[in-house]
Parts: structure tokens; sequence; C-alpha cells
């Protein structure tokens, strides 16, 4: 008797006969839809909740959408070997996410979104600083092409710097950190461990700031903040998975879809028009960070990305 494609083992099957690349693209798009929403409910709740309590109930209920399947394991999923990694890339990535939020609540959204691309770009940088790795002319083109992109979307001098564009760019540098320990950290753990650690972790470091700062929550926000920490949990888990599955030189033309995404829920949503140098300024830094994935793939090296 054929398998009912509609039931879970057959929809199971269909997946698994796709190819890793294809399967590896399909989680970058999905996980582009999950951030793009999570950053415009950000945006929304922020006008009555302070960023830094928002993304202390994100982290709460995006760690409690991953307990059954811990549960499940019977806490198995949590072995490591490298608790102290996870810790410290939960340090780097909460200060990252206290900035990004800041930064959703001042700033358009297609903005903040253009300003995210340097973070691969700020990689590149680390990974000669801190890793070894020698400086090739392609890096030298790429990095200085990133932060031309960013200039053109901050035109310093030109009009007034905008205190969220200027968080945002502190936030990708501090993320071009997380993904270096990320990158680390999946060599031995799964997508799943490492998803399951930022939210302990970022739950444990982010409770003292949100109670500091903390305002009376509304069952709609509260509502609200539940999806912002779904949406967030299954972003990461997808681009984690997605990374696993193919070189991320194949994922990374599929990362611009989140520009798009936000660009039209700005407009949509919030009433916010993307100006053209945002649109310039985001192609030109995510061309860069193409860049340096496309080259260190022919180089024959895997991309910190």
């Amino acid at each position: 008797m054929p398998r009912d494609p509609l039931t879970t083992a057959g929809l199971f099957a269909r997946w698994r006969q796709q190819s890793p690349t294809l399967r590896g693209i399909q989680l970058m798009c999905f996980s582009t839809i999950a951030f793009s929403v999570m950053h415009a409910l950000v945006r929304f709740v922020s006008q009555e909740l302070p960023p830094v309590q928002v993304a202390f109930f994100r982290n709460v209920f995006g760690l409690a959408v991953l307990m059954p399947l811990l549960i499940r394991s019977r806490f198995a999923m949590l072995r490591t070997t490298r608790l102290g990694l996870h810790a410290a890339r939960g340090i780097i990535n909460i200060l990252a996410m206290f900035l990004f939020f800041t930064a959703l609540s001042l700033t358009p959204l297609a903005t903040v979104t253009a300003l995210s691309f340097t973070a691969p770009v700020f990689m590149a940088v680390l990974s000669v600083l801190f890793l070894g790795e020698r400086f090739q002319i392609y890096r030298w083109l790429a990095i200085a092409f990133g932060f031309a992109g960013m200039l053109i979307i901050l035109r310093p001098g030109i009009i007034p710097l905008d205190t969220g564009a200027l968080l945002v760019t502190g936030s990708a540098l501090l993320w071009a950190v997380a993904m270096m320990q990320i990158k680390i950290l999946s060599r031995t753990d799964s997508s799943i461990t490492i998803v399951a650690y930022m939210g302990i972790f970022l739950c444990l470091f982010s409770i003292g700031p949100a109670i500091w700062v903390w305002q009376p929550v509304s069952w709609e926000n509260l509502a609200w903040m539940a999806l912002i920490g779904l949406c967030g949990s299954l972003a990461q888990v997808s681009l984690s998975q997605a990374f696993k599955e193919t070189d991320p030189t194949a994922l990374m033309p599929f990362d611009f879809l989140k520009l798009i995404w936000t660009a039209l829920i700005g407009m949509l949503v919030f009433s916010e028009i993307p100006d053209i140098y945002t649109w310039i300024g985001g192609a030109v830094i995510f061309s860069s960070g193409l860049l340096i994935a496309y080259r260190e793939r022919k180089s024959g090296q895997r991309p910190s990305l």
C-alpha cells in the first residue's frame, strides 16, 4: 500500500530525498521569514515595554519552545564538553541582543536589517586578528566594500548619526564574535544543543537587567512575546541546521531575503519607506559578505559565516 505523502513519515521521507543543498536553502529561507517576523514583533512590543525586558521574555519563551524536545531526550541534548564556550557565547549574545533590540525600537526595520549584514565583514577582520588566518586581497576588498556600504546608509556628516544605526552596528560586531563561537561549537554539538544552551544562558544573563527596568506586562503583550520566542527559536534552529546541511556559500544569497521581508513589513505595518540609500548600502554590504564566502570556498576553506 503506498505511503500517504501527507503523513509525518511521508513528509519526512520526501524531505530526506532532497539534496542537502536544497534542504539547506529551504531552511535558510524559512529562517529569514522567522527572523523578520520576530524583529517586527520586537519593534511593536518595544513601543510599550523596555527592549531589555522584551529580550528577557524572548529568551524565556524561546527556551520554553525547546523544553519538550529536551524533556523527551531526558536532557541528553544538553550533554556537552564545551560548557564554558556555551557560557561565553551567551555573554556575547546577550550584549548583542540588547543592542539589537534597542536599535529595533529606534530605527526603521529595513535600516536595521541592512546594517546587520556587516556581521560577516566584521568576522573577516576578527578571523585574521584572533584565528591567525591570512589576510588576502579579496578580504581587503570585501571589507572595504562592506564599510563603504555602511557609510552609504549612515552618511556621517551629511545627516545626523542615528543612535539606533550605531547600536545595530555594534550588535553586528558582537554577533560576528558569536558566529565564530557557533562555528566551533557546531563541530561537536547539535543544533538543538547549541540553541538550548543559548536559551539557558540568555535567560540567566538577561533576568537582572530586565528586573532593573521592569514594567507591568499586559496579557496581550505577553502573547506577542511568546510569539517572539517561538519565531526566535525556529529561526535559530533552522539557521544552525541549514549550515549543517550545506556550504554557507550556497546559503548566503538567500540571507538578503531578510531585507525584502523587513522592508515589506515596515511599509505595511509601520508605514516605513526605506530610502534608496538603505537599498544601495544594504546591497553593497551584502555583496561584500557574499564575496568573502565565495572566495573562501574557492580556496578550499569553509567560510565563517
